[in-house]
């Protein structure tokens, strides 16, 4: 299996805080990755700097390398908007934009000067059946996406993320706010997703990635203790400290 992302000695500061600390992390193509680890470790903080969100933030400071199609993403060179268009992000919230459901999906392409109604229907239709949504939504494509339930305003963020054809889709704790059957829903969509999409996604819920990922990264105070196929760190770990996290003696 193809390595989409390579991590290399990534530090980060925030300011003077060290946030993350010499991370070596390797994402394999078409799986899903997640990552575990108490509050404040830095599970979103390095989800972020897969596609430079980071870059928004003042007095961050990044050091090593994060390589994806033989690139380094932090050089100067690189178009931060060509990057977050083959790496997508579904945020912790759904984040429906204010307008119609269509439109919600269209928005990206619209923004890349595509004009086309057929391309767009085609393309919205696409997404939306992707996303496991078009046969909730497909006489309400005019409606605002606010009308939606809120698993599925995430599912509608998911479909407009895929609109674009991303390689990756970065996932913040996508199902925080849903309640067990629209995570459900979530769940088995981004099982799906994988055969297309490299899925990376930050949860809290160590059952959740026990569920849906094939590797699993555990984070602590800035540091990838472990970092394996998830069926191993969770029945054979290989740090006391993963042993003890997954096990609830602490965090």
């Amino acid at each position: 299996m193809k390595n989409i992302f390579e991590i290399k000695h990534l530090t980060l500061h925030y300011g003077n805080l060290l946030a993350l600390k010499d991370v070596n992390l390797t994402i394999k193509e078409h799986s899903v990755t997640a990552f575990i680890g108490p509050s404040g470790c830095g599970k979103s903080t390095l989800l972020r700097c897969l596609n430079r969100m980071n870059d928004l933030i003042p007095e961050c400071k990044i050091e090593g390398q994060i390589i994806i199609d033989e690139q380094d993403i932090q050089n100067d060179k690189i178009s931060v908007v060509d990057l977050r268009t083959k790496v997508g992000m579904v945020f912790q919230k759904p984040n429906p934009f204010p307008m119609s459901i269509y439109e919600n999906v269209a928005y990206g392409l619209r923004c890349q000067g595509i004009k086309d109604k057929k391309a767009l229907d085609e393309a919205v239709e696409t997404s939306l059946k992707k996303a496991a949504l078009w046969n909730e939504v497909q006489d309400r494509l005019k409606e605002n996406a606010y009308k939606l339930s809120g698993g599925q305003q995430q599912r509608l963020c998911i479909a407009r993320a895929i609109a674009m054809e991303p390689e990756v889709i970065l996932m913040d704790e996508p199902t925080s706010a849903l309640d067990p059957i629209a995570t459900a829903k979530i769940e088995e969509l981004i099982n799906d997703l994988k055969k297309e999409y490299t899925i990376i996604i930050v949860t809290h819920s160590m059952q959740q990635a026990a569920r849906i990922s094939d590797d699993t990264a555990f984070f602590l105070l800035g540091e990838v203790i472990e970092f394996n196929p998830t069926k191993q760190l969770f029945h054979v770990p290989q740090d006391k400290r993963t042993e003890d996290y997954i096990t609830g003696r602490f965090g």
